[in-house]
């Protein structure tokens, strides 16, 4: 049996859509919320969305989500909620690993980031939770919308970053059975890019000048 994976954050769209790929994948999955009753309406309605691994979905409240989890939880929360979170979560994350895909928009203003002091989101978390407990950034530039479509592949590359390399290498690992390229990004400090793409995608998303929306990044090779 693979580990369960706790998305916290779960009910929101970004956590929802991944919460289906997983169990897609077979791996399965607790969604945290503050709101227990919240989190079970919420894994009910994603397990009905699923032919296959149905019930590989369940819900509960955050603190119970992290005591239950395998190695991996995922922070899927808006970026107001980021900080706090985290330090309500940390007398439970010894041992875990966390995959940090929030980016920091700026307040009314998606297009756009507005950093922390620490550089990123990512930095953020490493610098709350301290050295001892592994942050892996990573999933910053997928579309929920396209998450959330499961008769379609995932349109994005995923470029991980981290201190940690063993943490990064078991984040891939597990990233890898959505369907996609992978890439190990560097250093935590990274992030500061990889986040900042997301805004752009939003922009071009949303701008009536290009034929498309949901875009998401190609890592591509030389074309001879």
């Amino acid at each position: 049996m693979k580990q369960t994976i706790t998305i916290i954050g779960g009910t929101g769209p970004q956590g929802k859509g991944l919460a289906l790929r997983l169990a897609k994948a077979g791996i399965p999955v607790t969604i945290g919320s503050r709101d227990e009753e919240k989190a079970l309406q919420c894994a009910d309605e994603l397990n009905n969305k699923l032919k296959d691994n149905r019930n590989l979905i369940i819900g509960t409240e955050n603190n119970k989500a992290v005591k239950d989890s395998g190695e991996l939880i995922i922070l899927a929360v808006p970026y107001s909620g980021h900080h706090a979170t985290l330090k309500e979560l940390k007398p439970f994350l010894t041992g875990k690993i966390i995959v940090d895909i929030v980016v920091p928009l700026a307040q009314g203003n998606p297009k756009a980031v507005d950093m922390p002091p620490e550089g990123s989101a990512t930095e953020a978390a490493q610098a709350l939770l301290g050295d001892d407990i592994p942050v892996v950034g990573a999933l910053h530039n997928v579309s929920a919308s396209t998450l959330n479509d499961l008769s379609r592949p995932i349109n994005c590359d995923i470029l991980v970053c981290g201190n940690q390399l063993d943490a990064k290498k078991t984040v891939m690992n597990v990233i890898k059975t959505l369907g996609v390229n992978v890439y190990n990004a560097g250093l935590a400090e990274s992030a500061r890019c990889i986040e900042a793409i997301t805004p752009i995608l939003i922009r071009l998303n949303i701008s009536k000048e290009v034929p498309f929306s949901h875009a998401g990044i190609s890592i591509m090779p030389p074309i001879h």
